[in-house]
């Protein structure tokens, strides 16, 4: 019998070890660990002959505990040891703090230098993207991440955290999913404001429905970025039109639903007259039966409504929305006059 409990209790350990495995095995991506970044860094300090004043230099950098072990903090670690190594990744990282934003490049000479390995062109590349999103140039830091992976920096948190942002901005909304849903497999080891904005902004985009109002403001918001940046390309001359196309289509579809009520409210008018006809009686009258044929104007203006119902419209679908909407509705009618419409 005991011999039996003990077999029971060794299988039921050994089952909650093998779901722990597959838990962590669920994560395609893992924190590196510290020493493991470093036993790369000296790798390519060898290679590079740097001199033992440097080395020391770094050495003592890499001995310093990372505040709160924060490990968002190892890309800015292995940045400054870099910078000590290389005169042209120390001009470019001291040129971000100097150079506008609006002037800053999406592929800097420095990114195909063949004497950096690649490892640590990715995690250059990681430093200067995440500074072209705080500077909300979401579009030039999604540039710079193309084709990165996580297995490619000492940050991968970092990385998915600012694709997702990146996406956020421009409404990816199936993009920005998929990288939060990827952040979110190490929810317990990455930095806290990275899981909380990324619940945020999973919250906030998710329901967004295509044509929707709301997405009609947030493309104004982003036409609005761009400009202040002074990016009036072609993106946001095609931003502007789709603004403009699914206002149209959002007046047309509401035009539609008010001439229908209108219809319907005739129609039970005539079902339901206030005196109706006894059973079996003779209404009289002689006429031919013949009526007045309505005139409803001409056939290319039905449908359409004079502009005091048309603004009336507009009213309407921003009625229950925020107050910052109504920037939208007034947008779209500067659109029409600046066009001649």
């Amino acid at each position: 019998m005991k011999t039996l409990q003990t077999l029971s209790l060794v299988l039921i350990l050994t089952t909650s070890a093998l779901a722990a495995d597959d838990l962590e095995k669920r994560a395609s991506w893992q924190i590196p660990d510290a020493e493991q970044i470093r036993s790369r860094l000296d790798e390519h300090l060898e290679k590079q002959n740097v001199n033992e004043a440097v080395k020391l230099q770094i050495n003592i950098l890499w001995d310093t505990p990372l505040i709160s072990g924060d490990q968002s903090l190892l890309l800015d670690q292995l940045i400054n040891s870099l910078i000590l190594t290389n005169t042209d990744i120390a001009k470019l990282i001291n040129r971000l703090e100097s150079t506008p934003a609006t002037e800053a490049q999406t592929t800097p000479e420095l990114f195909n230098q063949e004497e950096i390995p690649p490892f640590f062109i990715n995690n250059i590349r990681l430093y200067y993207a995440r500074w072209l999103a705080q500077s909300e140039l979401q579009d030039e830091c999604l540039q710079v991440l193309e084709g990165i992976k996580p297995q490619d920096v000492v940050d991968p948190a970092t990385l998915l955290f600012y694709q997702a942002t990146g996406y956020h901005r421009i409404l990816a909304k199936e993009k920005c999913l998929r990288a939060i849903s990827l952040l979110q497999e190490n929810n317990d080891a990455i930095p806290r404001r990275y899981a909380t904005l990324a619940n945020l902004m999973k919250a906030d985009i998710g329901p967004l429905e295509k044509d929707s109002l709301d997405e009609v403001a947030r493309l104004m918001s982003d036409i609005q970025r761009r400009l202040k940046l002074g990016r009036a390309g072609t993106r946001v001359r095609k931003e502007e039109d789709d603004v403009i196309a699914k206002l149209d289509k959002m007046i047309e579809e509401l035009e539609k639903q008010q001439q229908q009520q209108q219809s319907s409210g005739q129609g039970a008018g005539n079902l339901n007259p206030s005196s109706p006809a006894q059973d079996s009686s003779d209404l009289g009258g002689s006429g031919p039966g013949n009526v007045d044929r309505r005139n409803h104007g001409d056939a290319e203006d039905w449908g359409s409504l004079p502009p005091k119902e048309r603004q009336k419209a507009l009213q309407q679908i921003s009625k229950e929305l925020p107050a910052h909407y109504r920037e939208v509705i007034e947008e779209y009618f500067r659109k029409l006059a600046r066009d001649g419409g």
